[in-house]
């Protein structure tokens, strides 16, 4: 067996499994003043809950009106808040359909899936035709690598196999 040296095993460098923690907190002296209690956070704003949802990820402002309205905002102080955020620079629908555009090309949908992903967020027709314009993605390479990677080379010859990739896509 491994030779340990007393001085550098988990009680020496001042952990404890936990067990008999209740005991001691009964031995304290009486000379010890109790803890003070913990301040209790105060309540974020909605504009703090709308920029701590804002710093992970875009957000369009139906979607980050509605985890608002979850979290127990009221939809005037939601509203007021993304409004404020938006001015800031924040919050733009425009940077989260770009970004949603790239990120979805990126994992293999098509321009059909996207435009109606857009729309589901609350964006205007404007706005989802300048951010698929803004891509430059070539739908038709992205439809024939995808098909190259899920049915291989044999979709080149085989007649049953290009409808299967044609239903595919």
């Amino acid at each position: 067996p491994p030779k340990t040296d007393p001085a550098s095993s988990p009680l020496a460098m001042g952990w404890h499994s936990g067990e008999g923690d209740r005991d001691q907190a009964d031995t304290r002296d009486g000379d010890d003043p109790p803890r003070p209690a913990r301040r209790k956070r105060p309540e974020p704003t909605a504009t703090q809950r709308a920029l701590g949802l804002l710093v992970r990820r875009e957000h369009s402002r139906r979607e980050l009106t509605r985890k608002l309205e979850a979290r127990g905002v009221e939809q005037e102080a939601a509203v007021a808040a993304i409004d404020k955020l938006q001015a800031a620079g924040w919050q733009d629908d425009a940077r989260f359909a770009e970004q949603l555009v790239r990120s979805r090309a990126a994992n293999g949908y098509g321009p059909v899936r996207i435009r109606a992903e857009l729309g589901m967020h609350g964006l205007s027709r404007e706005t989802v035709a300048t951010a698929m314009e803004a891509s430059e993605t070539d739908w038709s390479a992205l439809a024939r690598e995808l098909v190259q990677r899920r049915f291989g080379s044999a979709v080149a010859d085989d007649r049953d196999a290009r409808r299967k990739a044609a239903d595919w896509l």
